[in-house]
């Protein structure tokens, strides 16, 4: 940062802060914001709360704070729409900012925009233009039966809570977030499924004080880790002509394995504190827990415990990004009629961008997910009569699925083609190799099973109303 080689639209005002703490300019601009963001949201639930403003006025501000924001990181490319523009931007980044010259990453928020209006799109879709019996229970609860107002869509879009890094939520809940029914109308639903009637709710709304603390703490662990950890592991060095050729195939393994996990806590920190500024505006209540505490994880990004001991492909995922497989899910998995795993990690590459890496990375998962779905139940079975078994069957799955999901994402943070295939050369292609075998061995096994399971699967995903903290289907997954 010393020299001027740091291409950006946004604002210089923070440059010089940039060049002492010898952080990129666009984060600093994006942490400033989003610390502005917490404050701002502290304010905005006490000051500008549905008692003493209108849904108008609090529309309004949301939408102005967070326009500004965009301009402030990202200047004259802060424009508006779904994945066409983005596309062309991301495009824009790769090839016209060059691969070797850092540049501000504009293209973040144009991907939390597309899917909000994806989201949107569909639900109205949904609402106005399909017959009850030819959605789902979940499509059902989420349709919208009138077009929303261009302030409501404005401020749906680019609110500051989430325009930075989102994390993406449904228009309905936003809308009673807005109105001032976010909290009541879950709590009344939550009396209702308890009681057998809808209860009225007299008690003050609970207080996202805690949670957000606690995500606040989060957030200071995972910079610490940052600064002191992950700068020291290299991405690139899995990459270096003399790294590969002087050590064996298990101590690159090793490294690998030690870079992937150490560049976790970036996306942790950005991802937690985007879902503390929501909880501390007031949005983000998913009802009571087992111990009757206030829950507010009903927008929440990730589950960190559930990433670091997964013991399964579909786990990790479940658990990373989740608000991002949501939205897969809805307006992919659940709509395409043929190949739906297949389509829906294609989307998932196109709607990260055009770097090969982002290709390479949700290509190679397909035959992954596959073939752990038919090892999973070929295998999983034999261990389950007794704890010790199970541990151990626990234990080893754990340890593969971490490096093959190192090997699984690789390309993603590499980027571009000609590290990738260094890589998986000096990893043997092993992964490729195992997992696409295991599919073409197991998967015929079990055909005739999933054909006369498929028809009360699909009935046994429709559960009945329980008692139970997330009361929106706000939390799909892929399956």
């Amino acid at each position: 940062m010393s020299e001027p080689a740091f291409n950006t639209t946004g604002s210089l005002l923070l440059l010089p802060v940039s060049q002492s703490l010898g952080f990129p300019l666009d984060q600093v601009n994006f942490v400033t914001c989003q610390l502005f963001a917490l404050a701002a949201a502290f304010w905005f639930r006490l000051y500008l709360s549905p008692s003493r403003a209108s849904p108008r006025v609090r529309h309004a501000v949301a939408t102005t704070i967070g326009s500004a924001f965009l301009i402030f990181c990202f200047g004259w490319y802060s424009l508006v729409t779904a994945m066409g523009y983005l596309t062309a931007c991301q495009a824009c980044r790769a090839y016209i900012f060059n691969y070797a010259v850092p540049s501000t990453d504009f293209s973040g928020p144009l991907m939390i925009v597309a899917q909000k209006i994806t989201t949107l799109a569909f639900q109205l879709h949904d609402g106005m233009c399909k017959k009850p019996d030819q959605l789902t229970p979940e499509q059902k609860l989420l349709a919208i039966n009138a077009r929303p107002s261009p302030l409501q869509y404005l401020s749906y879009t680019l609110n500051f809570l989430s325009v930075l890094v989102g994390p993406c939520s449904n228009y309905r809940d936003y809308l009673d977030f807005i109105e001032g029914r976010h909290i009541s109308r879950r709590l009344r639903r939550l009396s209702g499924a308890c009681n057998g009637h809808n209860g009225h709710i007299t008690a003050p709304d609970p207080s996202p004080l805690g949670a957000v603390c606690r995500k606040l703490l989060v957030c200071s662990g995972c910079m610490l880790f940052f600064l002191v950890v992950t700068r020291s592991l290299p991405i690139r060095l899995n990459v270096e002509p003399d790294f590969v050729s002087q050590n064996s195939f298990l101590v690159r393994l090793t490294y690998a394995f030690f870079s992937v996990q150490a560049a976790r806590p970036k996306f942790y920190f950005a991802w937690t504190l985007a879902d503390a500024v929501n909880n501390a505006a007031g949005y983000g209540f998913s009802g009571m827990d087992g111990n009757g505490k206030a829950s507010w994880d009903l927008i929440g990004n990730l589950n960190i415990l559930g990433i670091e001991t997964a013991t399964s492909f579909k786990t990790f995922i479940d658990n990373w990004n989740i608000q991002t497989a949501v939205w897969l899910k809805t307006v992919c998995y659940d709509r395409a009629p043929r190949h739906r795993l297949a389509l829906t990690f294609i989307l998932s590459a196109l709607w990260h961008g055009v770097f090969p890496g982002y290709y390479f990375t949700f290509i190679t998962a397909i035959p992954i997910t596959i073939a752990a779905r038919a090892i999973r139940k070929s295998v999983r079975h034999h261990f389950l009569s007794s704890r010790g078994l199970k541990l151990g069957y626990d234990v080893l799955t754990w340890a593969a699925t971490q490096l093959t999901i190192c090997y699984t994402v690789m390309p993603f943070l590499l980027l571009s083609v000609e590290p990738t295939f260094i890589y998986y050369r000096s990893m043997y292609f092993h992964v490729h190799v195992i997992s696409i075998l295991a599919a073409v061995a197991l998967q015929p096994k079990h055909k005739s099973r999933e054909t006369r399971t498929s028809s009360s699967s699909s009935l046994s995903s429709v559960s009945p109303v329980q008692c139970q903290p997330d009361l929106s289907n706000n939390n799909g997954k892929i399956d």
